[in-house]
């Protein structure tokens, strides 16, 4: 778990899915895509079709404005690959030094993905209440990383017991609105605070906007992983492609996530190293409003404020009222101790 993820770098699954149209080489070339934006994982779907749906499951409203009608059997039958395309698809993200994931919808895709060796196992929020698989993926004992689309906390809990009673804690809870896309007020970003501080579990995001606004927000949050559809084209045949990035986006996404990352820092208050000849020319000193003379006593009627911060700073102007001047002290140059007394 700690060698795949970093509390403070967010852990960037870009998310393929079935957006290779069930061809080997636009799968390949989503992979040359998630490298070229800096992701840490990419991820695709592992299925069969008559494993998944019944022959006659209608398609989401979505699917169906986004590859007309029919069910989602002859959908998704498209969308296979083989064991050998797995194989071939894992080497190739591994030479690029990516981690290759791929979400398994049924017991079978478990036992095909595991013999690939996989790091950790990613659970869609449709199978969030497949507690049968939960259970069977949950032995394994590798990380799993769960999106809680379309549930409550009583779904999600019913989940994380389910994992933890096979004796596998090592998880991390994923909040999502599975609607493609989503709307910006239906993302109800800080139910994902919401789910660390109920499960005191590491927490994430899985974006379905339209957009990068939302994932980087995610990040500033405490996501510690960000999970995003990608595509070659929005304009591809195919249910998901109008809802995911396109490679330039994907691109400026992490750019911005790993700024995020730079700017939280450490959380100590300080004056920053870059600030600090700023902070000289910024800053004011006490300094004389005109010519006092020596024996002469301080007050706010010969003593001013100005730049640049090198006498004292008027935070001691209480120490310094009422003090005798024992010296001749010029216009505007900045009252020292050693002038008084």
């Amino acid at each position: 778990m700690e060698r795949l993820f970093n509390q403070n770098k967010c852990f960037v699954i870009a998310e393929a899915g079935v957006n290779h149209n069930g061809s080997l080489e636009i799968a390949k070339k989503l992979i040359d895509v998630a490298k070229e934006a800096g992701a840490d994982a990419v991820k695709f779907q592992t299925f069969k079709a008559e494993n998944l749906v019944t022959k006659d499951a209608p398609k989401a409203n979505y699917q169906v404005n986004t590859t007309g009608r029919g069910t989602q059997y002859e959908m998704l039958k498209k969308f296979e690959l083989s064991f050998e395309d797995h194989v071939i698809l894992k080497k190739y993200a591994e030479e690029k030094e990516l981690i290759f994931i791929s979400t398994p919808f049924d017991f079978e895709s478990v036992d095909l993905l595991e013999k690939l060796s996989l790091d950790l196992y990613k659970i869609s929020s449709g199978d969030l209440t497949n507690i049968p698989l939960l259970r069977y993926i949950a032995k394994l004992n590798k990380p799993m990383i769960i999106s809680t689309g379309m549930a409550n906390l009583a779904e999600v809990e019913c989940a994380v017991n389910s994992i933890k009673q096979e004796g596998n804690d090592k998880i991390i809870l994923l909040h999502c609105t599975s609607n493609y896309p989503t709307d910006y007020e239906d993302v109800n970003l800080k139910a994902m605070v919401t789910l660390k501080d109920a499960f005191k579990l590491p927490v994430g995001y899985s974006d379905h906007t339209i957009g990068i606004e939302v994932p980087i927000a995610a990040a500033s949050l405490g996501a510690v992983v960000i999970e995003k559809h990608f595509t070659l084209d929005k304009d591809m045949e195919g249910p998901d492609h109008r809802a995911s990035l396109n490679p330039k986006e994907l691109k400026n996404m992490v750019r911005s996530i790993r700024n995020i990352e730079k700017a939280m820092g450490d959380g100590i208050k300080r004056c920053n190293i870059n600030e600090e000849n700023t902070r000289f020319s910024a800053r004011k000193s006490i300094v004389a409003k005109r010519e006092i003379e020596a024996g002469e006593k301080l007050s706010l009627e010969n003593l001013t404020f100005k730049r640049p911060e090198k006498g004292l700073s008027p935070v001691y102007i209480d120490m310094i009222l009422g003090k005798i001047a024992i010296k001749n002290i010029q216009k505007d140059e900045v009252i020292t101790f050693d002038m008084i007394k």
